[in-house]
């Protein structure tokens, strides 16, 4: 991949790119900012309105949350609940960068996945607790046997319940969050955020209650039952619960994935996902039951092998996925919407890494070195012969600066601003690949036959905010591009030939001057020019 000329040869796709026409006309097609959105505004019906969904959703989860905790504290006491708190809490954030890790390419926002993490830690274990309380009295009663009524709600009744309450939370944004929803990463992100709520509020009443049983019987340290359950629950398990809901986040994953018109196999996948998860959790809860060395055996030569395919598989559907980029935005780069070496700097993590870094680093730089010797009251330093030395900065007690405090000022705000700028170049780079990464996935499904019906609007909508971020993300990627060794410099091709109403070519900021080439860039803030390309 490190010969750019293999762009050249990329085959016609199937799915047709956007018709011939002059790009300034695409672009001021385009609502303004504010109503940059893919479905027109419903009014009419207050539940429609995507603030009171919001606030709806927000209140019930706050609800649950107050419900649940009043529940725990209730059973561990408030220093059980405490230390219980204190201990679950550890594990979290460990997960979370985990499953964010994986989420790299096209990341989730962190509203869907709060959401997530929420409605697992609060809703799903609120419907746990209680349908699980619930149906094991009734078992009870019914047998008049309560240890076998606790043996059987462990082993069937739990693992339906809270698998069930957990795959409510991938369902919901399964089905409201669904253009963002594209592949098998998707669901085991979503499931596992989900996860790792609801562990963490289970871990809570198991530790709380663990330490209360210590208060009881007066043991303390290593051997205290809170070590054992912290060692068992949060040490050797942490993974247990993202396990078994991450085969129903497989499950939806494989349904994102499939077209439209195979609606059966869209609602099986699902749900045979939803059954692997139950009777995995089912396993894991009765392997208490198989003996004294039950939980080992089935830790070791169930959980961990699963553990591991399913790494696996992970990390294979994020390897896949970057290639999706390398197939499909080639396209694009024919089109001129993107420069020849931005779907190979795109479709490498570490390239995408380099070039937000070099974008932070440029970007603040440049606006360091043009503000440095800045006087308080924005003049310029315009060199020696105004009062100032021949060489260096001015003097501090110079009439343009003033006191030496005044100097300490005009300098911190200026690295300050710098270090907005830099930051702000990174974060326009980071949305410039988020947007390319939807513009290749929303391609795939196309040619899958799983497109949305504004396929098209949706194509010119993700164009459009590429191309209000390509004076800053182009450069920064094309550099990445032949760093990391996937373009090399004498491979850059040249562009056309300057358009006459928008200016020459525009040397890439990135690159030392001997490796600059001839690089199309139109001046910062101008339409571009057109592209002629053909279906």
């Amino acid at each position: 991949m490190s010969d750019g000329s293999v762009q050249q040869k990329q085959s016609q796709p199937a799915v047709p790119l956007l018709q011939e026409q002059r790009v300034g006309e695409i672009l001021a097609a385009v609502p303004e900012r504010g109503q940059w959105r893919y479905r027109p505004r419903r009014v009419g019906l207050v539940w429609r309105s995507k603030t009171f969904r919001a606030g709806a959703v927000f209140t019930a989860l706050a609800l649950c949350g107050l419900v649940i905790l009043a529940l725990v504290r209730d059973q561990t006491g408030t220093e059980g609940f405490l230390v219980g708190l204190g201990l679950a809490v550890l594990p979290v954030p460990l997960l979370m960068a985990a499953f964010r890790w994986l989420d790299r390419v096209e990341p989730w926002s962190w509203r869907n996945l709060l959401f997530a993490f929420a409605w697992g830690a609060c809703a799903a274990a609120l419907v746990a607790i209680i349908a699980n309380s619930f149906a094991t009295r009734w078992i009870a009663t019914a047998t008049a046997d309560p240890a076998g009524a606790d043996t059987l709600g462990a082993t069937v009744i739990a693992p339906v319940v809270e698998e069930s309450a957990k795959a409510a939370a991938v369902l919901l944004i399964f089905l409201f969050r669904r253009r963002h929803f594209s592949g098998i990463l998707d669901g085991v992100v979503i499931a596992g955020f989900t996860a790792t709520g609801f562990a963490f509020t289970e871990n809570i009443l198991y530790l709380g209650n663990a330490f209360g049983e210590d208060q009881q019987i007066g043991t303390s340290g290593f051997a205290s039952v809170t070590a054992a359950t912290f060692f068992v629950r949060v040490v050797m398990t942490p993974f247990a619960h993202p396990l078994f809901t991450v085969l129903t986040g497989l499950g939806f994953g494989f349904a994102a994935l499939c077209a439209r018109r195979h609606r059966i196999r869209r609602i099986l996948l699902p749900l045979l996902g939803l059954v692997l998860a139950m009777g995995m959790h089912a396993l894991w809860n009765g392997s208490g039951s198989f003996g004294p060395y039950g939980f080992y055996v089935v830790y070791g030569a169930f959980m961990v092998p699963v553990f591991g395919l399913v790494t696996w598989l992970v990390i294979w559907s994020r390897q896949r996925e970057l290639r999706t980029l390398a197939a499909e935005l080639p396209a694009y780069a024919a089109a001129g919407w993107l420069s020849p070496a931005e779907p190979l700097a795109l479709s490498s993590m570490r390239a995408r890494g380099m070039a937000r870094d070099m974008a932070r680093h440029r970007h603040a730089s440049a606006y360091g070195s043009a503000n440095a010797y800045s006087t308080p009251y924005g003049a310029p330093y315009t060199g020696p012969g105004h009062g100032y030395p021949a060489s260096g900065p001015p003097p501090a007690h110079s009439p343009a600066y003033g006191s030496n405090r005044v100097v300490a000022q005009v300098r911190s705000h200026a690295k300050a601003q710098a270090r907005a700028r830099g930051r702000a170049a990174a974060r326009a780079v980071a949305e410039y690949e988020s947007f390319a990464t939807s513009l290749a996935f929303l391609r795939r499904r196309a040619r899958r036959g799983a497109a949305d019906p504004d396929f098209v609007a949706r194509e010119l909508e993700l164009l459009h905010h590429l191309w209000q971020r390509r004076e800053v993300a182009g450069p920064a990627l094309t550099y990445a591009a032949q760093a990391t060794g996937r373009l090399r410099p004498r491979y850059i091709p040249a562009g056309p030939a300057p358009h006459p109403q928008y200016g020459g070519y525009l040397p890439n900021p990135y690159l030392p001057p001997h490796a600059q080439q001839p690089y199309a860039r139109p001046p910062y803030g101008s339409v571009p020019p057109p592209r002629s390309h053909s279906r």
